[in-house]
């Protein structure tokens, strides 16, 4: 994962999702899990475009591109029912990390982590805690990678298919930077250098 600025909420949000989210907490005040299920509850679903344009349909966990990203509620709904409808509490995520992340509270919040914490094995492509930091934001980053299963399948796939093209010169790092951030940001950080950078 990389960092992700939080972007202004619309200006038809509040029309669209909270007021009508928030009457709908009215008259259901204590909603379960299987309630938010259902489709007349869902108004958030309606800022679904709003947030896949301000976040360039960029998965805020994997920092993978996916244009047909999710609404991640980063505090669970059915916990923070109060946040249900709330810009400021979405994330946009692949539909399988929000599967993975499902109702967990102690992902790290894209929005609040630093550049370098999450960190590539080169040779394994699988993603690691920055061995330098504390122990405790070690365990933190590692518990994050487990719930999301960023080493599960696809994902170290996504990254080798990526690493190797920019390699082999079929992907430019710009290009790598728009649809693949965290990837670009290491292949910078270990000094990756293309199949043509090496014979020059």
């Amino acid at each position: 994962m990389i960092p992700v600025a939080p972007q202004k909420e619309p200006p038809d949000f509040d029309t669209k999702v909270r007021k009508p989210g928030q009457n709908y907490l009215r008259i259901n005040r204590n909603p379960t899990s299987r309630e938010f299920k259902d489709s007349r509850s869902q108004y958030w679903r309606l800022c679904l475009p709003e947030l896949r344009s301000a976040y360039r349909n960029l998965c805020a966990y994997s920092s993978v591109f996916d244009p047909q990203g999710t609404v991640d509620h980063f505090r669970p709904k059915s916990t923070y029912r109060n946040l249900a409808y709330e810009w400021s509490n979405y994330r946009l995520a692949t539909e399988l990390i929000n599967s993975n992340k499902a109702e967990s509270d102690i992902v790290l919040d894209p929005f609040a982590i630093t550049a370098g914490w999450f960190v590539l094995d080169p040779a394994t492509l699988r993603v690691h805690p920055e061995p330098t930091l504390t122990e405790h934001l070690k365990g933190r980053i590692q518990r994050s990678i487990d719930i999301l299963k960023l080493n599960g399948d696809p994902f170290p796939r996504y990254r080798f298919e990526v690493w190797r093209n920019y390699v082999n010169g079929k992907l430019s790092l710009a290009e790598v930077e728009t649809r693949y951030p965290f990837i670009a940001a290491e292949i910078k950080r270990q000094g990756i250098k293309t199949a043509a950078e090496k014979q020059a």
